[in-house]
Parts: C-alpha cells; structure tokens; sequence
C-alpha cells in the first residue's frame, strides 16, 4: 500500500492506460455501459472546473501583468498557431503522399457517408461576442466565454486604476483570486480520481472498437501516428531553439498529453494543461490566457489528421492531388480547424467538411469513422502537446521582452 500511495499521477495513468486496454479486450458486453458511465463522470468533473478556472485565471492574470502584455502575448500566439498548423497540414499531405494509405482500399456502399454541418468563419467570428453570458457559459462556447473573460479581466485592471470605487472594485478583484484557489484546490480532487476515468474510457473505447477496423486501416493509422511523430520532432526543434530542455518539458507535460490521449477532449483536459503549464514555470498571466485559446483554434492535430485523410480518400478514388488542390486542402483544413469543439467526434466534421469543399468523396468518411476513436487520440494529445509548447515559447517571448527573471517552476 505503501508501494501504491507513493506513485506519481503519471504512472497511474499509464497503469491505467494498458489496464484499460486489457479489460477492454475482455470486458463483458453488460459492463461496457458500466465504463462508458464512470468515464463520463470523471471527464464531466474536468469540464465542471473548466469555466471558473478559465474565467478566474484570465482576469488575475490580467490583472497581474497588465493589457500591454495581453496585446503582445496575443500577438504572438496568433503568429505561432498559424505557423504550426500550416505545418502540421504540411506534414500530413508528405507522409501520406510517400505511403499512400488508401492503396488497395474500396469506398463503402454511396450513401453511407454525408458532411456534417459546419458554421463556417463568419458565423465563428460573430460567436466570440455573446448576446447573452449566461448562454455562452451554458453551452461552453469557448470563444465566447474567453470574450468575456478578457473584456471583464480589462475592466476590473482599469478599474483599479481610478479612484471612482476602489474599495467595491478591490473587493471583486479578490472575489474572483479566491475563487482561482478553490478551483486550483478542487482540481487537485479531480486529478486524484483521473486514473479512474481514464481507465473506464480506454477499457469502453477498446470494447466498442475492436480491432477489425484497426486491422483493415492499419496503413492509414500508421501513416498518421508517422505524421504525429515528425510534428512533434518540429515541436522539439522549436523548444531547442528557444534554449527549452526536451526532457523537462516531456516530464511536465506527460501528464497533460496522456490525459488528452485518453479522453480524446482538448476542452476536457484544459485543467489538466493548466496545472502542467505551471509546472513548466508558465506564468499565471500567459498559461490562463494561451491555453484556453489554443484548446479551442489551436488543433495541430486535426490538421494533420485532415491532411492525411484527404491523401487516404483520393487514393481511394485513384485521385492525383495537383499543387492546386493540395495548397487548397492546407488553406480550408486551417481555417476548419479553427474553433471546432475540442471534443470526441468532432474530428470527423471538419474531415467531412473539408472533403465537400475539395471535392473528395463523402462516402470515405465512413470508412474513416470506423477509426474515429483510435486516431482522434493521437491527434488530441498532439493538440494538447503543441499548446504547451506554444504556451512555454511565449513565457519566454514575454520574458525576453520585458526583461522578467524566471518564475520558479512548481512542484
């Protein structure tokens, strides 16, 4: 017991990761809505911390550093999530053109694939300013919900500045800080349980799967987790290049990138990225902004996964991708990306959507759902993976520029 109570969060997790995969090879048909149970409770406890953690970080943060390093932090995400994603998108469109993962493959009976809707940029761009808070909150539209933190964040900081009320401004700004360390204390509760969670979704997730669609399409899972390997090289590139050790970013953001493999949620496993980024020695100011955007418009992995999919959908056919389709399939697969839920499924909507802008048949997303689950865990796990490398590359971009020493790293 002694043994047992000693183990880090991230050995339980990857005791749960391989003990849900066995039980799922073996667990009764009558158990498997017992997991799908149990894993939904505990991703429903990450989503409950999502907006008291999101809205509180944000407006301290803000507070804290001041609306000039908002605008450069902001500034140089918007440079850094388009940049990794084009290449994402890029790497995607090689390994998959090199192995051709759909050679030897037939499309499923006509029919047996449709496009689900998307709501397209306009319609996203109008989303980000709420009509109605409450409503935004309820349903977790994230651009939304970052709107209002940061507008309300800029008010409380002016506000503090001027001598109209600072004792009632003073009080609210310490209403929402104590309201950061409850919720930093009850994600303490739910990180305990995590395990749990994750070895009911994985166990639930290998019994409802199976492995015949693993062994039909195991070329395309191959040349994507390839792709996933040569994004994160890029990653590691990039951190080596800002003088950031592999190693210790590895061993902060494991816990993070094993959760969201699991969970297969960017939005559900954002606590999660939070605590981890402050155990990379994030800055309250940066993590509480970078991450909660990146969760919803950063999606690294998606694209790659949209690229490779495309390839996958016009070897099918017998389709020879012209640079003139291929620089559109980069062009929409980024813009799709950007703000689609961080959710299960939602992988397979932007792959339907880009598919009809481009021309490739809807009948292959049949085929490519049979997969959903198996790679919609890598690629939210590299999601997961680039918004922390894009959350320590702008610490240190802020830190250069404002000449700050470097925060202690937590334990």
């Amino acid at each position: 017991m002694q043994w047992l109570k000693h183990r880090s969060l991230v050995q339980w997790i990857g005791v749960a990761l391989v003990a849900g995969v066995a039980a799922g090879l073996m667990l009764p048909e009558a158990l498997v809505p017992v997991a799908a149970t149990l894993g939904d409770i505990v991703l429903r406890l990450l989503q409950m911390l999502i907006l008291p953690i999101v809205v509180s970080t944000i407006v301290v943060g803000i507070n804290q550093s001041g609306p000039a390093a908002l605008g450069r932090t902001g500034a140089a995400l918007a440079v850094y999530y388009v940049t990794t994603t084009a290449v994402a998108m890029s790497i995607g469109l090689v390994v998959a053109l090199v192995f051709s993962p759909g050679d030897g493959l037939s499309l499923p009976a006509a029919g047996e694939g449709s496009a689900p809707t998307h709501p397209g940029t306009a319609a996203l761009l109008a989303s980000i300013v709420p009509t109605n808070i409450v409503t935004a909150f309820a349903q977790l539209n994230m651009l939304a919900v970052l709107f209002v933190a940061i507008v309300f964040g800029l008010g409380i900081a002016i506000a503090r500045r001027r001598a109209d009320d600072p004792d009632g401004v003073a009080a609210l700004y310490r209403a929402v800080s104590g309201l950061e360390t409850v919720t930093l204390l009850l994600m303490r509760w739910v990180l305990a349980v995590l395990p749990i969670g994750i070895f009911a979704i994985v166990a639930h997730t290998v019994a409802t799967q199976g492995t015949s669609a693993l062994a039909a399409l195991a070329r395309l899972i191959g040349v994507f987790y390839l792709g996933l390997a040569g994004q994160l090289v890029f990653y590691g590139v990039l951190l080596l290049m800002a003088g950031v050790g592999i190693t210790g970013f590895v061993r902060g953001a494991r816990t993070a990138t094993l959760t969201a493999f699991a969970t297969q949620s960017s939005t559900g496993t954002l606590p999660v990225t939070l605590a981890a980024a402050q155990r990379l020695g994030v800055s309250r100011a940066v993590r509480g902004t970078a991450l909660p955007l990146g969760a919803t418009i950063n999606m690294d992995g998606a694209a790659l996964r949209i690229a490779v999919s495309a390839v996958f959908a016009a070897n099918i056919v017998g389709l020879d991708l012209g640079l003139a389709q291929l620089a559109m399939i980069v062009a929409v697969g980024t813009l799709i990306s950007i703000g689609t839920a961080g959710v299960p499924g939602a992988g397979i909507v932007m792959i339907a959507t880009v598919f009809s802008q481009v021309g490739l048949p809807m009948e292959a997303v049949a085929l490519l759902s049979a997969i959903d689950a198996l790679v919609g865990m890598g690629a939210t796990a590299l999601n997961v993976t680039g918004d922390l490398v894009g959350t320590v590359l702008i610490e240190r971009f802020t830190r250069r520029q404002t000449n700050v020493a470097e925060p202690e790293t937590a334990d």
